[in-house]
């Protein structure tokens, strides 16, 4: 079924002492791309800042902003409609000679390195490479890695932080959905599968009523290359669907983040966050 959905993303700052000057970017707007059309979105702040946006080298939009006055809190509001209609992925296209080709690593080497945040575990690169060995294409072994994620990793809220490496978050079998994803990005990558991670939003209802506000959170799933990005969400062991929509990608959650910036002044700051998703039709 196809969704039109609306996603209110507000994210507040506020400041013990005053903020003299705060620089800031933003990547809280969703994408454009086959089977998801953004209709209308803005993104506000208060108080009124210089504003600029400009698309980055993965491709997300950034609204980058300066507050180059004095300000005691910060509102960062993002509102965006979007209409979803994916179809479901088709049969593999990629065999392991195809995934392995030079030119595939070249087009791809950002997707293929393993810094700390998604290193995998000897262990967990033994597992993949016992699952890669057994499985007829690229794409059925990392169907398979996702399997084994959302099997053996339990999902628990506040767990774990935005800095956490997927290594500990595999021995400790908890996390978030941004662990999930980088655990399985480190595993895809250490069998020679360009892997990347895809930041967004997800209603939380299967069944979403039209016109009911759903109180949501930013989400985060992972796309390999088979001929073109096929994703999945590790999470819960779905392929993204018409309740999924994507705002960025990037290699890990570094390239993603949702908000993100400097403040100069006295003293420290609080945040707050409230997602609200509505179906609409």
């Amino acid at each position: 079924m196809s969704l039109q959905l609306r996603i209110v993303h507000t994210t507040g700052f506020e400041y013990t002492g005053k903020a003299n000057t705060s620089f800031n970017e933003a990547r809280l707007t969703p994408v454009t791309l086959p089977g998801q059309i953004v209709v209308h979105s803005r993104v506000e702040v208060s108080p009124t800042p210089w504003t600029y946006t400009y698309r980055d080298y993965w491709g997300s939009q950034v609204t980058a902003f300066e507050v180059l006055d004095p300000h005691t809190s910060l509102t960062v509001t993002a509102t965006a409609t979007v209409h979803t209609d994916r179809t479901p992925a088709g049969p593999p296209v990629m065999g392991w000679e195809d995934v392995r080709k030079p030119q595939v690593a070249d087009l791809h080497t950002d997707f293929l390195t393993l810094p700390d945040r998604v290193a995998p575990s000897p262990e967990l690169v033994a597992r993949a490479r016992e699952i890669a060995g057994r499985s007829a294409s690229p794409s059925e072994a990392a169907y398979a890695v996702c399997a084994l994620v959302h099997d053996e990793v339990r999902y628990v809220s506040g767990s774990t932080t935005v800095d956490a490496v997927a290594a500990h978050s595999w021995e400790r079998r908890t996390g978030v959905c941004q662990d999930m994803a980088h655990i399985v990005i480190g595993a895809l990558r250490s069998v020679g599968i360009p892997a990347r991670y895809v930041s967004g939003y997800l209603h939380p209802k299967v069944q979403p009523e039209v016109g009911v506000p759903a109180k949501g959170e930013s989400h985060a799933w992972v796309e390999w290359w088979d001929d073109g990005w096929r994703g999945f969400d590790p999470t819960n062991a779905t392929e993204p669907g018409d309740r999924h929509v994507v705002t960025a990608t990037g290699r890990d959650y570094g390239d993603v983040k949702p908000l993100s910036g400097i403040f100069s002044g006295s003293g420290t700051s609080r945040m707050f966050v409230d997602v609200q998703v509505t179906r609409l039709q």
